[in-house]
C-alpha cells in the first residue's frame, strides 16, 4: 500500500510525492526506505482524496498541525497540496510544509500566492550559506541558481503574509550554520537548526 499519511509521536504528516529537484547529501531517504516503520517510498502520487481517506479517523486526538512532509519535494504536487490543505483548514487544523523553497523553478511561475494560502508555516530548507556551497551539499537539478530561487521564494512568501522559516541541518558545520543566521536575521526569518537523524 501506498503510504500518503504517516504519524510521528502525536503529529500527522502527509507524503505527496517522491520526486524531489535535490539530491541532498544528508536526506534521509538515501539510507532509509521508512519512517519510524512507515515505509515511505510510493509507486503512485496522491490525488486529494487518496490522503483523506489514509486520515486517521480519530483526527482529533492528534496535535492541531499536520505537516506536508514526506519523501519528495511537496510542491511537486502542488494540486494535491493546496486542495488538501484547504480540506484540512475546513476542519480547523493547521498546516505546514517543509520544502526546498524551489517551487517557482519547478513550475516555471510564481506559485507563492497557493503556498500561502494553503500553509500556515512555511519551512524553507535553507541548507547552506551561498549557492556554491548548497550545490555542493544538495546537487539540485537546477544547479547554482536553486539558492537564489530559494531565496527569492521566502522572501515572495514573507511578503505575502506568510510564516516563513529557514532551516539548517547542522551536519554543516559551525561556521557554515553561524553564515546561515546571519543571512537569515538579515532576512528578518528565523533560522532552526535541525540535528542530522
Amino acid at each position: 500500500m501506498n503510504n500518503y499519511v504517516y504519524i510521528l509521536g502525536n503529529k500527522i504528516y502527509i507524503n505527496l510525492t517522491n520526486r524531489c529537484t535535490n539530491n541532498c547529501d544528508f536526506c534521509i531517504r538515501r539510507d532509509h526506505k521508512d519512517m519510524d516503520g512507515t515505509v515511505l517510498w510510493i509507486d503512485d502520487e496522491p490525488t486529494v482524496e487518496d490522503v483523506i481517506e489514509q486520515l486517521p479517523q480519530n483526527i482529533d486526538e492528534y496535535d492541531s498541525e499536520i505537516v506536508f512532509c514526506g519523501y519528495g519535494e511537496p510542491t511537486i504536487n502542488l494540486e494535491t497540496l493546496d486542495e488538501v490543505a484547504s480540506y484540512l483548514h475546513c476542519i480547523d487544523k493547521t498546516t505546514r510544509i517543509n520544502t526546498n523553497g524551489q517551487a517557482n523553478l519547478i513550475h516555471n511561475k510564481d506559485v507563492t500566492d497557493v503556498i500561502v494560502t494553503s500553509c500556515d508555516i512555511i519551512n524553507v530548507s535553507l541548507n547552506e550559506s551561498n549557492a556554491q556551497k548548497y550545490q555542493q551539499h544538495c546537487h539540485s537539478k537546477f544547479g547554482e541558481k536553486a539558492y537564489d530561487a530559494l531565496i527569492e521564494f521566502a522572501k515572495l512568501c514573507k511578503q505575502r503574509g506568510g510564516n516563513v522559516v529557514f532551516s539548517v541541518v547542522d551536519s554543516i558545520g559551525e561556521h557554515d550554520v553561524a553564515e546561515c543566521q546571519k543571512l537569515a536575521d538579515k532576512l528578518g526569518i528565523p533560522l532552526r537548526v535541525r540535528e542530522k537523524k
